[in-house]
């Protein structure tokens, strides 16, 4: 196009070069038109050179662009009315989206949140379901346990002329374990989890639950304390006949049971006390005997009595297997692989035995009793001296019937003889030869 015009003096080169610095060209003028040494620099005449280049592109500029006006309105012509044709049929196209759209809305998402509603209704339906079925299974078992406890002659027993069944002491435990196992899983999504905020369910806790297990535990505890089998000595429970006998272990092993599942340390604090209170009214009357001779043989005898229903409750709990339930608490799952109740007691004893303990145990007590008593002097102590050997036969003889089960009279000789030497030495020790 600039050559239909003829030849330019201006090197458009230059200017198209992408390297091109307007620095380096204004500089470049500046030295073309000025002599180096000059001190004043004649700005005039590169600026007039910038000038006419400037001028003589704007001339080519106008000169192109008249020229060209046809063929380039025609062009712009074509390509608007290209356009305007696509955007019809965008429009078009738009048209039939936004349709669909409006059509999908309607059809999907209104019913996807009408059903997002009925499924949050759903959902809370269902949980007051849950929580329905967990109230109502609660109420059910604590009916059940109120009834139990009738049967037993605790809570609950309003009235009722029934005979006493000591085994719904057992079928009260494993259900006021169900009851707990119920409230206990109030993690998220289990059966328990909001019953704390229903009042009923607070209610039945403290009139019923927790006035049953107390009935349950002071019951249980009850029966072990007063457990007797010998008949040496007289007392009011002791068992006169076999049937009551056998009714007095199984009256035992219901109380053993419920105090096990109810809470293993209670079984473990019941008999210990129960041997405990043994020893200690075996050492106090067997104190004042050895004060009082005449008293001795009759004392010996209900010590005797008192070691026969320790053997008698150790041979109870070595037959009595730990109760298996679903709902036990991990401590009393660690204790499910026992072979029976004895050996926890044991443990917590360290003996190998509950009459050897006894014996042992008394003859440690007893001991610095009768050395007190000889130290004193007197008449007490010349009458021990003087009975030394009757003394020492009967003590002897009441630690081996004593070590018997009651109804045995079968005595096995060296049996408990170590028993036997600790406690005669524990009396007979302190009075010399």
């Amino acid at each position: 196009m600039a050559e239909s015009e003829g030849p330019s003096y201006i090197d458009y080169e230059v200017f198209l070069d992408p390297h091109f610095s307007p620095t380096a060209f204004a500089n470049s003028l500046v030295i073309a038109t000025n002599n180096p040494s000059d001190t004043p620099i004649d700005l005039s005449t590169p600026l007039s050179r910038v000038l006419f280049d400037i001028q003589e592109i704007d001339t080519h500029i106008h000169t192109l662009t008249t020229r060209s006006a046809i063929p380039l309105l025609t062009h712009t012509k074509t390509q608007a009315d290209a356009g305007q044709r696509i955007v019809s049929e965008v429009e078009a196209q738009v048209a039939s989206l936004t349709d669909g759209y409006q059509r999908l809305e309607k059809e999907v998402i209104q019913r996807y949140e009408e059903a997002n509603q009925v499924r949050i209704a759903v959902e809370r339906l269902w949980e007051t379901v849950r929580i329905g079925r967990a109230v109502a299974r609660c109420l059910t078992l604590g009916r059940q346990l109120e009834t139990q406890m009738a049967e037993v002659g605790g809570v609950g027993g309003t009235g009722s002329t029934k005979k006493e069944d000591h085994r719904a002491m057992v079928r009260a435990s494993n259900t006021l374990l169900a009851i707990r196992h119920i409230l206990s899983a109030s993690g998220p999504n289990e059966e328990g989890e909001h019953l704390s905020k229903i009042n009923l369910i607070t209610y039945q806790q403290n009139s019923v639950l927790t006035p049953s297990e107390t009935s349950l535990r002071n019951r249980a505890q009850q029966i072990i304390r007063e457990f007797s089998m010998s008949s040496l000595a007289s007392s009011s429970t002791a068992p006169t006949t076999y049937a009551q006998s056998e009714e007095t272990k199984s009256r035992t092993t219901s109380a053993l049971l419920t105090l096990q599942l109810l809470n293993p340390r209670l079984l473990i604090v019941a008999l210990q006390t129960y041997l405990r209170a043994s020893l200690t009214s075996s050492l106090t009357s067997m104190g004042r005997a050895l004060n009082n001779l005449p008293t001795l043989d009759r004392t010996l005898l209900e010590i005797s009595a008192r070691c026969q229903n320790i053997v008698a409750l150790e041979s109870l709990l070595g037959a009595t297997k730990p109760p298996q339930t679903a709902f036990q608490d991990s401590k009393v799952q660690v204790e499910g692989h026992l072979e029976n109740l004895l050996e926890p007691l044991l443990a917590a004893l360290d003996t190998s035995s509950l009459p050897s303990f006894f014996w042992r145990s008394l003859a440690e007590g007893l001991g610095p009793r009768v050395a007190d008593l000889v130290a004193r002097g007197g008449m007490t102590a010349r009458a021990l001296r003087g009975q030394k050997e009757r003394v020492k036969d009967s003590v002897r003889d009441c630690v081996l019937k004593g070590s018997q089960s009651p109804g045995d009279s079968t005595r096995r000789a060296g049996a408990w003889e170590r028993e036997a030497a600790v406690m005669v030495g524990s009396v007979i020790g302190a009075l010399g030869r």
